[in-house]
């Protein structure tokens, strides 16, 4: 696929303990618990392991000197250029033991979340601009009607919400799919950011899919990113829920234990995709989940809450995409609906691209077409049912097929009597059962 899209600009280095904007005595009882923890020794071991640049992690070294926490061991490290060896004084594991107590956070850097936001901003959804090749190609796969490519492509460019609605089977979870892949660029994914002294993680391996980004550094014979490695360089990220959704995974998540927190879902989908699957089948009504992106999704900010009650802005940077068999009217109030930027109704094929996934299907399987079968499918099976098609259907007749061949020990072919038996599989008759 030819993407044309603009690269997205890199979180720049800190360059000394200024530019981190983090609380000193934070920064340094996370040094103190990362060594404590890794038992690294070196700047370049701390610095890799804090996700620092080595100046910035050699000015929080030299204060944890200066403050009695750190010592040097006296030894050159032969296995890191000669490096001085630091190790923790009784007074540092104190402290560090006291700080974790406080909080089992260490490792990376957290970024504060007013840098978080310049960050965001860069790399926003709503800076992305899709053609109709790119969103065509990214589809290439599923026969869609062009009429449906006009409205979802505007969709897609403007970055805001979008409401597929019509009847099951019809591929509004592979076209949203189908949109993620036509983004097609990388974001940066903070490993965790910080506010008013509290952590929480945001980089979620589960969520997030990491690329590699070394770049080579002209002024140096060793391999190094130039950008801040507090962040993570990842596709744009996609979160898909369905059923299983519920109003309390919006809220961030506190490890009472580890005293941290953890993003919720729609902060981990931030410069990315927030798919709601299935919409009206989750335990609380549609509306009351909508009621809870409104201010999201007109404000392009998300209200959170800490454990001591304090609410605090985050950026709300996501395309969010619902998907639902329910007709709109049915579950939402028309307040709702004006909220949602985008409706677009995901109807069955026609009976000519019907035939064209079947035929599509078929070949990729490895089935051959028969024209007395396709004839007895389009004048016997589908007037039973009004004609109305789905693009399921293919897919699931000629499987069917497949298991009555591989059963039979017949090859592989389609015929009048196979698609009676497939048929009889795709629908339950209607009945009453006598118990």
């Amino acid at each position: 696929m030819n993407m044309q899209v603009t690269p997205v600009m890199e979180p720049p280095l800190p360059r000394g303990i200024d530019d981190m904007k983090l609380p000193l005595v934070m920064m340094r009882d996370i040094l103190l618990k990362t060594i404590f923890r890794k038992t690294v020794d070196t700047v370049s071991e701390i610095a890799a392991a804090i996700c620092l640049p080595m100046q910035v992690t050699q000015e929080l070294v030299d204060i944890a000197r200066d403050q009695r926490l750190l010592e040097a061991t006296g030894t050159l490290n032969a296995n890191n250029g000669n490096e001085m060896g630091y190790q923790l004084t009784d007074a540092g594991k104190a402290r560090a033991l006291d700080a974790l107590a406080q909080s089992e956070y260490f490792g990376a850097m957290p970024v504060p979340l007013d840098v978080y936001r310049d960050q965001v901003k860069r790399q926003s959804i709503r800076n992305i601009q899709i053609t109709r090749d790119q969103l065509t190609s990214a589809m290439g796969h599923l026969i869609l009607p062009d009429s449906l490519l006009d409205h979802l492509g505007p969709a897609v460019s403007a970055g805001r919400s979008i409401l597929m609605y019509g009847p099951p089977g019809n591929g509004k979870s592979s076209i949203s799919n189908g949109i993620r892949d036509a983004l097609g660029d990388k974001v940066y994914v903070p490993r965790a950011i910080e506010y008013s002294g509290q952590v929480i993680t945001v980089y979620d391996p589960i969520v997030h899919t990491a690329v590699d980004e070394i770049r080579d550094d002209p002024n140096s014979l060793r391999r190094a990113k130039r950008f801040d490695t507090r962040y993570v360089c990842c596709e744009r990220p996609t979160v898909v829920t369905g059923g299983e959704l519920s109003l309390k995974m919006l809220d961030l998540v506190y490890n009472p234990t580890a005293r941290t927190y953890q993003a919720p879902l729609q902060l981990k989908s931030t410069g990315g995709i927030f798919i709601v699957d299935d919409l009206g089948r989750q335990e609380e009504p549609p509306q009351a989940l909508i009621n809870r992106w409104i201010v999201p999704l007109e404000e392009g900010k998300d209200i959170l809450g800490l454990q001591s009650g304090e609410k605090f802005e985050v950026p709300f940077d996501t395309l969010v995409i619902f998907s639902t068999n329910f007709h709109p009217n049915e579950i939402f109030d028309q307040a709702a609906l004006r909220r949602i930027f985008f409706k677009i109704k995901i109807d069955g094929p026609s009976q000519e691209n019907f035939l064209k996934i079947f035929a599509l299907v078929a070949r990729k399987k490895g089935m051959e077409l028969d024209e007395a079968t396709l004839v007895h499918l389009l004048k016997q099976k589908y007037p039973t049912i009004d004609n109305v098609y789905a693009n399921y259907q293919p897919v699931f007749l000629i499987d069917q097929m497949i298991a009555i061949c591989d059963f039979e020990g017949i090859p592989y072919r389609m015929s009048p009597d196979l698609i009676d038996r497939a048929w009889a599989n795709m629908f339950v008759k209607d009945e009453k059962i006598v118990k």
